[in-house]
């Protein structure tokens, strides 16, 4: 059923796979089997590639949003994932510095744990995922100073950078691990040091949230830079959504007012609105739109984010069908799952959203 190939058509981002849940959030399974076989048609990784966004996880995450995931596409899932645990332990063992793509959401175990957390009942091997995740907030040792256990050798490019970096975002940064164990003690499902570890990772983000990544002259600085634009994938509203997750699963009211409060400051001030420059759901109005709806849903007050939604809803109208791709993340698919308000599905899982 498998190979180790990477056709893009596999990749939930932008090619046919992703384009899929459209299809199923629309009860078109015609249209979802279409895409599904175009996807699958050249086989479907379970290389090193393999992630929440590629291959055989993106697959199972798909099918199961329609309860199709057969028994052989969560073998070929649970192979991916021991074949990442086991890297994951060989690099903890050396006591080296983690790749960003070990643990993200987008390529790592943050976005298999997402996978996993979505089973009915949660996969066996969650508790090993959320171990290794857990293990990042213990602090790391190079070069003759103490890191943050999830501090990169390698720049957000993937190329050696000086001094290294700590990304803080949704998609590729600490925000992600954040989210899905808090997600995961929501549901039920922790492991020792579980709690713990959501508190260094929310504690880390209360300074150094409002850019996009954490550089070695970072640690040192009196205050860090803001970052430039607010998106789902990196700036403060995808760091505040984990935020308020955390301080859901710790019950901690004053985190979770505070988280709430950043993105009804954000989305009402035209200065950082104007940053936002396309329709999408990874930089744009699909995100936000999206991602609100989720804090609206778990605040005590979500009167207080209608407006904020409207103004989203009605900015992701007027530009959506502008964007030249067809796909997912960065696409019309994406942006119409938004338009459509809902997650029948659970769609959002896939953002960490929900």
């Amino acid at each position: 059923m498998t190979r180790t190939t990477a056709p893009r058509t596999q990749d939930l981002s932008e090619g046919a796979l992703g384009m899929a849940l459209l299809d199923i959030e629309r009860h078109d399974l015609s249209t979802a089997r279409s895409h599904l076989t175009q996807a699958t048609a050249r086989g479907v990784s379970t290389g090193s590639n393999a992630s929440l966004f590629h291959g055989a996880p993106a697959l199972e995450f798909v099918l199961a949003r329609a309860n199709g995931a057969g028994d052989d596409v969560r073998s070929a899932v649970d192979r991916v994932v021991d074949a990442r645990l086991a890297a994951a332990r060989r690099r903890q063992a050396a006591g080296a510095l983690p790749h960003l793509a070990e643990w993200d959401l987008i390529r790592g175990l943050t976005g298999l744990a997402a996978l996993l957390l979505s089973r009915k009942p949660p996969a066996p091997r969650l508790p090993d995922v959320l171990a290794v995740l857990v293990a990042l907030a213990r602090p790391a040792h190079s070069d003759g100073r103490m890191l943050p256990g999830w501090w990169s050798a390698v720049g957000p490019d993937g190329k050696e950078m000086a001094g290294g970096h700590g990304n803080n975002g949704m998609a590729h940064g600490v925000a992600g691990p954040l989210a899905v164990l808090s997600l995961a003690m929501r549901g039920g499902v922790s492991v020792p040091g579980q709690e713990e570890a959501v508190g260094t990772f929310a504690t880390w983000l209360d300074r150094h949230g409002v850019h996009y990544w954490s550089t070695a002259a970072h640690l040192d600085a009196a205050q860090p830079p803001a970052s430039a634009r607010q998106s789902w994938c990196y700036g403060q509203p995808g760091i505040a959504r984990a935020q308020q997750l955390a301080a859901l699963a710790l019950g901690d009211t004053a985190r979770r007012r505070a988280a709430e409060d950043s993105v009804a400051a954000i989305l009402t001030d035209p200065l950082r609105l104007a940053r936002i420059t396309d329709s999408t759901l990874c930089h744009g109005w699909a995100g936000l739109l999206t991602l609100t709806r989720a804090v609206a849903a778990d605040s005590p007050s979500p009167d207080r984010f209608t407006p904020i939604i409207q103004d989203l809803h009605r900015r992701l109208t007027a530009d959506w069908e502008h964007l030249p791709k067809p796909g997912f993340m960065e696409g019309r698919a994406g942006a119409q799952l938004a338009l459509h308000a809902t997650d029948t599905t659970g769609w959002s899982r896939a953002l960490l959203l929900t």
